[in-house]
């Protein structure tokens, strides 16, 4: 039987309140530096977009954010007719916000990418996903990093 100390206890309370913490809906995906609002603009391109049919798996904390793995899978029959074309992914605290985008057709019967990204300081992921209708779809995820994959 294992007694509950003040480390654990403590140890328990901060990872519970990080969970909290970082639950991020797209729409309170707001104040975005000008470079991140530049990088969502291009990819919006004027549209509207919609928080739906898009899962951006990242994990809620990464021990180490030099190899932080991401996972976008995006709901679609991936027909001729009914496809996903692109799927963008943005990181709003990195130098470079865009950290790719990948393009997508019909024949490869699924539209999920999945990449691994490096991470300086936790932040959050944006995700569009545009649809061979005109549609773009967005989620988005926050990552907290304990140490730093950009450090020297």
């Amino acid at each position: 039987m294992t007694t509950l100390d003040r480390r654990m206890f403590l140890t328990g309370a901060a990872a519970g309140a990080s969970l909290i913490l970082v639950q991020v809906t797209p729409a309170t995906a707001q104040g975005l530096t000008p470079d991140v609002q530049a990088a969502v603009d291009a990819i919006l391109a004027g549209r509207t977009p919609i928080d739906a049919g898009i899962t951006l798996d990242a994990p809620v904390s990464a021990d180490n954010g030099a190899q932080v793995p991401v996972t976008v899978i995006v709901d679609s029959p991936m027909t001729e007719d009914d496809h996903v074309t692109a799927i963008h992914l943005v990181a709003t605290l990195n130098p470079a916000p865009g950290l790719g985008s990948f393009h997508l057709t019909p024949r490869l019967g699924r539209a999920e990418i999945f990449t691994r990204v490096r991470l300086a300081e936790g932040q959050q992921f944006l995700a569009f996903a545009e649809t061979s209708d005109g549609r773009v779809l967005r989620a988005a995820a926050r990552t907290a990093v304990t140490i730093g994959g950009c450090s020297t």
